[in-house]
């Protein structure tokens, strides 16, 4: 899932929060506004938002991550193999109960940091934790069938933010509001339409929806152009995460922004972790 959250209606109201800033609409129509270039009510003792320390808040919401994948991972069985009523050997697996209890507790914290973003501080580990469990037990699956595309997904996550870095730092992608609004609006189509598929599966079971795993040129396409949106999202936190510093937010949006990236981050890896494994196929 990716993070919509980061917007500028986001970045509209972190102003009347941040230390000594009370900035209005307009300041959103000129970036940065006229004699704003340096940070705005931020005093020389360093509270407000840096760079610098959202990429250190990222690096802590990381290693949670990490760790906990790592406990979903050990925690998930190896898949055995039975057979069905036909006689047929078919190969089943499980996964952990607790991976989608995390889930849960993930979109939760979703909902929880939509209305009070000051508490990502506390909010965003919990989801780390959470949403690391389900991503070391789906994992753990892959890798069961596929040896070694964890390894792969994992190096070209690295490789999508490291060259998304490139491009939004050089400049070469530049974050306009057209673009974002295209970004934001393609990511919301895609959860609608995920969200659908699910219900579909819940009901007429996974077949009804096989479209989504399976190895068809169109199905291939479709994961391409999904991780394709997944990574133009790591643009726009890098955009918020640079206007957040310009601005002069508080010291507590630098978790704020480190949670936005992780999500990002997250959904980045899932998505290539399914296009690898349908390339395979």
């Amino acid at each position: 899932m990716a993070n919509p959250m980061l917007n500028d209606k986001s970045l509209e109201k972190a102003t009347t929060w941040g230390p000594g800033s009370a900035a209005s609409g307009d300041t959103m129509t000129q970036w940065p506004p006229p004699g704003m270039e340096r940070p705005v009510g931020l005093d020389d003792d360093g509270l407000g938002m840096t760079m610098r320390g959202t990429a250190w808040a990222t690096s802590v919401l990381m290693a949670l991550l990490l760790l906990s994948a790592a406990f979903g991972w050990v925690q998930t069985a190896s898949p055995t193999t039975g057979f069905n009523a036909a006689g047929q050997q078919v190969t089943n697996f499980t996964i952990p109960m607790l991976a989608w209890v995390g889930v849960g507790v993930g979109f939760v914290c979703l909902i929880g940091l939509w209305f009070r973003p000051r508490m990502a501080k506390f909010i965003a580990p919990v989801y780390a934790l959470a949403q690391g469990f389900f991503v070391g037990a789906i994992s753990k699956m892959y890798e069961s069938f596929q040896g070694g595309i964890v390894v792969q997904a994992i190096g070209a996550t690295l490789a999508v933010f490291l060259v998304m870095l490139f491009l939004y730092g050089f400049r070469i992608i530049k974050v306009t509001d057209k673009f974002r609004r295209t970004v934001i609006f393609a990511t919301l189509g895609i959860m609608v339409f995920y969200g659908i598929s699910f219900l579909i599966s819940l009901f007429a079971g996974a077949q009804a929806v096989s479209f989504l795993s399976s190895s068809t040129p169109l199905s291939i396409g479709f994961s391409v152009i999904v991780a394709g949106i997944a990574a133009m999202n790591l643009a726009l936190d890098f955009d918020f995460i640079e206007r957040g510093e310009k601005m002069g937010l508080d010291r507590d949006f630098e978790w704020y922004g480190a949670f936005g990236l992780l999500v990002t981050i997250i959904w980045l890896y899932l998505e290539l972790l399914r296009l690898l494994s349908k390339l395979r196929n």
